[in-house]
């Protein structure tokens, strides 16, 4: 359940990078240039949708689990979902920037293979807790994703680090998905 909630909620949030770019080829964007929506505005609404997919991954896992005989604190529950809740930052800003600097023909095969390699260096579908895959890994922040789901498992948050790595990535990434959201739409 772990694995598929990690694996689930970054497909989700990525995905996000697919409507971009069907949006893009229909024209779409070229229209919001000359609305009154902010860019700020346009990015929280893709983001909130991302988010909304993404939670609908999460409660159809948690109640599979749940039917099939997961049983955890209340708690527990609450801290795994806020953290991956957190974790998803940065996808959802790879996500807008994939679908802005990709076509629609190019984005799903993009979407698809970065967040496999994502999942396989993270530890997604096994664990990684020594090697090459656990040194790139943990300042990747689907590795963090996935620490995140793990909580269940071990008890205890995340450390500095975690949050480290997850902010950075979240910054860097939403500078480029909104530079890369203001040359689409010629407002720059």
């Amino acid at each position: 359940m772990v694995g598929l909630a990690s694996f689930g909620t970054m497909m989700s949030m990525v995905s996000t990078g697919g409507r971009i770019a069907g949006e893009r080829q229909a024209g779409w964007t070229r229209q919001l240039r000359i609305t009154p929506l902010s860019p700020r505005a346009y990015l929280r609404a893709k983001v909130l949708t991302a988010y909304l997919m993404a939670g609908l991954s999460i409660a159809v896992l948690y109640v599979s689990g749940a039917s099939l005989g997961v049983s955890l604190a209340a708690r527990t529950w609450l801290e795994m979902t806020a953290l991956i809740v957190v974790a998803l930052l940065p996808f959802a800003a790879l996500g807008i920037l994939l679908g802005h600097v990709l076509n629609v023909d190019s984005v799903g095969p993009a979407i698809g293979g970065t967040v496999s390699l994502l999942a396989f260096v993270s530890g997604t579908w096994f664990p990684v807790t020594h090697g090459f895959l656990h040194a790139i890994g943990q300042f990747l922040p689907s590795y963090w994703l996935v620490q995140a789901g793990r909580i269940s498992l071990h008890g205890h948050g995340w450390g500095a680090m975690a949050w480290a790595v997850v902010a950075a990535w979240t910054v860097v990434l939403s500078v480029l998905a909104a530079g890369a959201y203001l040359r689409d739409t010629g407002r720059v």
